[in-house]
């Protein structure tokens, strides 16, 4: 079986847990959207129809308006068509997903990076929550201790899963150098999953704060990937 298609039987078998909080919603894009299923299929038998290993980097969970719509991490509508020459009717822009197709740019092109790296998550479902006028907002699994406990043994098992997929243990790469690192450094230290974790800065955080230095931050990126 290729990479690509364990990467798909993984996204398939992703379910929503019980016991979430009322105020929250989980989203599975898999289930809920079938054109996440089809896109994110095209895109990993164009870019993981191999048997070879991959650098594994995890963020937090899916966002609203990049994976949860693609089923793609850190991949929004706009840079599924425009950079790795997929396309879809849906049109979303997500500022995460601009910090890394310009990264992978200067990798070598989505070609070039996919055959060497694989993004997923800590968590692999996203959240939102709903405010009081009924709005939604992304959420993250750590940003309420009750999620989070709630969350664990779902993230372990995932995780356990995610480890067969080919992917290179020896050191792993966390998108985020706070409360994600700290989360999953402590179940590794039980489980090891990994020999190394090597925390990067989130590029929601560098988007929202260091926009102006994120050149620097590619640097750093390129630095520990290559």
């Amino acid at each position: 079986m290729t990479f690509a298609e364990k990467i798909i039987a993984f996204n398939k078998e992703l379910d929503i847990p019980k016991g979430i909080p009322s105020s929250i919603r989980m989203m599975n894009p898999y289930q809920e959207n079938g054109e996440a299923m089809d896109l994110s299929a095209s895109f990993y038998r164009k870019f993981y129809n191999d048997r070879n290993p991959r650098k594994l980097i995890l963020g937090i969970n899916p966002g609203r308006l990049g994976a949860g719509l693609t089923g793609i991490p850190f991949t929004d509508t706009q840079r599924l068509i425009e950079n790795c020459g997929i396309s879809t009717k849906i049109k979303t822009y997500e500022p995460s997903a601009v910090f890394v197709y310009e990264m992978i740019a200067e990798y070598g092109g989505a070609e070039a990076f996919y055959a060497d790296c694989f993004f997923n998550s800590v968590c692999p479902l996203g959240f939102v929550k709903i405010d009081a006028k009924g709005r939604e907002k992304n959420l993250n699994y750590y940003d309420e201790k009750q999620l989070e406990e709630r969350m664990t043994s779902y993230i372990l098992a995932s995780l356990e899963k995610l480890i067969k997929l080919d992917v290179v243990r020896e050191r792993v790469i966390c998108l985020g150098t706070g409360k994600n690192f700290k989360f999953l450094s402590k179940i590794n230290r039980i489980h090891r999953f990994f020999n190394e974790i090597i925390p990067l800065e989130h590029p929601r955080y560098i988007m929202q704060y260091r926009s102006k230095e994120k050149q620097q931050y590619i640097r750093k990126y390129l630095e520990v990937l290559k």
